[in-house]
Protein backbone atom coordinates (compact mmCIF):
# COMPACT_ATOMS: atom_id res chain seq x y z
CA UNK A 1 0.00 0.00 0.00
CA UNK A 2 2.71 2.75 1.03
CA UNK A 3 4.51 1.79 -1.95
CA UNK A 4 1.55 2.71 -4.62
CA UNK A 5 1.00 5.87 -2.35
CA UNK A 6 4.43 6.84 -2.93
CA UNK A 7 4.09 6.34 -6.99
CA UNK A 8 0.84 8.54 -6.69
CA UNK A 9 2.72 10.73 -5.05
CA UNK A 10 5.30 11.12 -7.61
CA UNK A 11 3.07 11.10 -10.59
CA UNK A 12 0.98 14.11 -8.99
CA UNK A 13 4.16 15.95 -8.77
CA UNK A 14 5.28 15.49 -12.18
CA UNK A 15 2.09 16.79 -13.06
CA UNK A 16 2.55 19.68 -11.63
CA UNK A 17 6.24 20.61 -13.49
CA UNK A 18 4.73 20.45 -16.99
CA UNK A 19 3.73 23.39 -18.56
CA UNK A 20 1.19 23.38 -21.23
CA UNK A 21 1.71 25.77 -24.26
CA UNK A 22 -0.88 25.78 -27.06
CA UNK A 23 -0.32 25.53 -30.69
CA UNK A 24 -1.56 28.65 -30.98
CA UNK A 25 1.39 30.48 -28.88
CA UNK A 26 3.95 28.16 -30.29
CA UNK A 27 2.53 29.30 -33.71
CA UNK A 28 3.00 33.17 -32.94
CA UNK A 29 6.37 32.69 -31.01
CA UNK A 30 6.94 31.15 -34.07
CA UNK A 31 5.85 33.95 -35.85
CA UNK A 32 6.89 37.07 -34.32
CA UNK A 33 10.44 35.45 -34.98
CA UNK A 34 9.96 34.62 -38.39
CA UNK A 35 9.39 38.85 -38.63
CA UNK A 36 12.61 39.27 -36.45
CA UNK A 37 14.45 37.87 -39.13
CA UNK A 38 12.40 39.90 -41.90
CA UNK A 39 13.80 43.45 -40.21
CA UNK A 40 17.45 41.98 -39.98
CA UNK A 41 17.56 40.83 -43.47
CA UNK A 42 16.24 44.28 -44.40
CA UNK A 43 18.91 46.25 -42.77
CA UNK A 44 21.65 47.52 -43.95
CA UNK A 45 25.12 46.34 -44.26
CA UNK A 46 26.77 49.20 -41.79
CA UNK A 47 23.36 48.25 -39.04
CA UNK A 48 23.89 44.73 -39.61
CA UNK A 49 27.57 44.56 -38.54
CA UNK A 50 26.31 45.93 -35.09
CA UNK A 51 24.19 42.42 -34.84
CA UNK A 52 25.89 39.87 -33.02
CA UNK A 53 24.86 37.21 -35.06
CA UNK A 54 26.90 33.31 -35.02
CA UNK A 55 28.17 32.04 -38.97
CA UNK A 56 25.45 30.26 -40.00
CA UNK A 57 22.67 32.94 -39.03
CA UNK A 58 24.74 35.39 -41.00
CA UNK A 59 25.36 32.88 -43.75
CA UNK A 60 20.99 32.53 -44.27
CA UNK A 61 21.21 36.28 -43.66
CA UNK A 62 23.06 37.02 -46.61
CA UNK A 63 21.57 33.90 -48.88
CA UNK A 64 17.99 35.35 -47.95
CA UNK A 65 18.86 39.25 -49.51
CA UNK A 66 19.62 37.59 -52.52
CA UNK A 67 16.67 35.36 -53.30
CA UNK A 68 13.11 35.96 -54.54
CA UNK A 69 10.03 34.74 -54.03
CA UNK A 70 9.34 31.63 -53.25
CA UNK A 71 12.58 30.74 -52.36
CA UNK A 72 12.81 33.77 -50.28
CA UNK A 73 9.69 32.74 -48.28
CA UNK A 74 11.47 29.53 -47.50
CA UNK A 75 15.12 31.47 -46.55
CA UNK A 76 12.50 33.26 -43.94
CA UNK A 77 11.34 30.14 -42.57
CA UNK A 78 14.62 28.87 -42.31
CA UNK A 79 15.83 31.89 -40.17
CA UNK A 80 12.68 31.70 -38.10
CA UNK A 81 13.52 28.19 -36.86
CA UNK A 82 17.53 28.99 -37.13
CA UNK A 83 16.05 31.82 -34.18
CA UNK A 84 14.32 29.47 -32.01
CA UNK A 85 17.67 27.95 -31.73
CA UNK A 86 19.34 30.51 -30.48
CA UNK A 87 19.29 33.47 -27.66
CA UNK A 88 17.92 36.10 -29.45
CA UNK A 89 17.97 38.61 -26.48
CA UNK A 90 21.66 40.17 -27.67
CA UNK A 91 20.10 40.12 -31.12
CA UNK A 92 16.69 42.20 -30.09
CA UNK A 93 18.78 44.67 -28.10
CA UNK A 94 20.80 45.41 -30.96
CA UNK A 95 18.02 46.11 -33.21
CA UNK A 96 16.37 48.50 -30.99
CA UNK A 97 19.18 50.16 -30.48
CA UNK A 98 19.14 50.58 -34.39
CA UNK A 99 16.00 51.47 -34.26
CA UNK A 100 15.70 54.10 -32.26
CA UNK A 101 18.77 55.40 -33.15
CA UNK A 102 17.22 56.03 -36.60
CA UNK A 103 14.07 57.74 -34.56
CA UNK A 104 16.37 59.80 -32.36
CA UNK A 105 17.69 61.39 -35.37
CA UNK A 106 14.22 61.84 -37.23
CA UNK A 107 13.47 63.82 -33.88
CA UNK A 108 16.40 66.06 -34.16
CA UNK A 109 15.64 66.63 -37.68
CA UNK A 110 11.95 67.68 -36.75
CA UNK A 111 13.56 69.75 -33.93
CA UNK A 112 15.79 71.67 -36.43
CA UNK A 113 13.23 72.46 -39.11
CA UNK A 114 10.77 73.48 -36.10
CA UNK A 115 14.04 75.89 -35.10
CA UNK A 116 14.32 77.48 -38.45
CA UNK A 117 10.48 78.33 -38.44
CA UNK A 118 10.77 79.96 -35.19
CA UNK A 119 13.63 82.01 -36.50
CA UNK A 120 11.60 82.88 -39.25
CA UNK A 121 8.93 84.20 -36.72
CA UNK A 122 10.76 85.37 -33.78
CA UNK A 123 14.09 86.33 -34.80
CA UNK A 124 16.52 87.58 -32.73
CA UNK A 125 15.02 86.04 -29.69
CA UNK A 126 15.58 82.52 -31.30
CA UNK A 127 19.17 83.26 -32.01
CA UNK A 128 20.10 83.87 -28.83
CA UNK A 129 18.28 80.55 -27.74
CA UNK A 130 19.99 79.02 -30.23
CA UNK A 131 23.51 80.37 -29.61
CA UNK A 132 22.84 79.64 -25.63
CA UNK A 133 22.78 75.78 -26.51
CA UNK A 134 24.96 76.22 -29.81
CA UNK A 135 27.74 77.93 -29.42
CA UNK A 136 29.24 77.20 -32.98
CA UNK A 137 26.54 78.90 -34.77
CA UNK A 138 27.22 82.40 -36.07
CA UNK A 139 24.66 85.29 -35.02
CA UNK A 140 25.60 87.12 -38.21
CA UNK A 141 25.50 84.41 -40.64
CA UNK A 142 22.02 83.52 -39.12
CA UNK A 143 20.69 87.06 -39.36
CA UNK A 144 21.76 87.15 -43.16
CA UNK A 145 20.00 83.96 -43.85
CA UNK A 146 16.74 84.98 -42.05
CA UNK A 147 16.85 88.39 -44.05
CA UNK A 148 17.04 86.67 -47.34
CA UNK A 149 14.78 83.49 -46.63
CA UNK A 150 12.22 86.71 -45.67
CA UNK A 151 12.82 88.74 -48.54
CA UNK A 152 12.43 85.46 -51.09
CA UNK A 153 9.21 84.96 -49.60
CA UNK A 154 8.03 88.39 -50.06
CA UNK A 155 8.90 88.45 -53.50
CA UNK A 156 7.77 84.59 -53.91
CA UNK A 157 11.25 83.43 -55.45
CA UNK A 158 12.73 80.00 -54.42
CA UNK A 159 13.27 79.06 -51.30
CA UNK A 160 17.37 78.90 -51.71
CA UNK A 161 17.76 81.00 -48.29
CA UNK A 162 14.82 78.74 -46.52
CA UNK A 163 16.82 75.87 -47.50
CA UNK A 164 20.11 77.16 -46.32
CA UNK A 165 19.35 77.79 -42.69
CA UNK A 166 17.60 74.24 -42.94
CA UNK A 167 21.55 73.07 -44.10
CA UNK A 168 23.35 75.37 -41.61
CA UNK A 169 21.39 74.87 -38.10
CA UNK A 170 21.83 70.80 -39.49
CA UNK A 171 25.49 71.03 -39.78
CA UNK A 172 26.14 72.38 -36.81
CA UNK A 173 23.52 70.72 -34.56
CA UNK A 174 24.27 67.45 -35.48
CA UNK A 175 27.60 67.84 -34.88
CA UNK A 176 27.63 68.53 -31.35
Amino acid sequence: MRFKDKEFEWKEEEEEEIIWVSKSEIKRDAEQLKQLGQKIVELSDNALAQIPLDEQLADAIQLARRLSRESYRRQMQFIGKLLRQRDIEPIQSALDKIENKHNQQQLLLHKIEAYREALLANGDQTITELLQDYPTLERQKLRALIRNAQKEKEKNSPPKAYREIYQYLKEHILDT
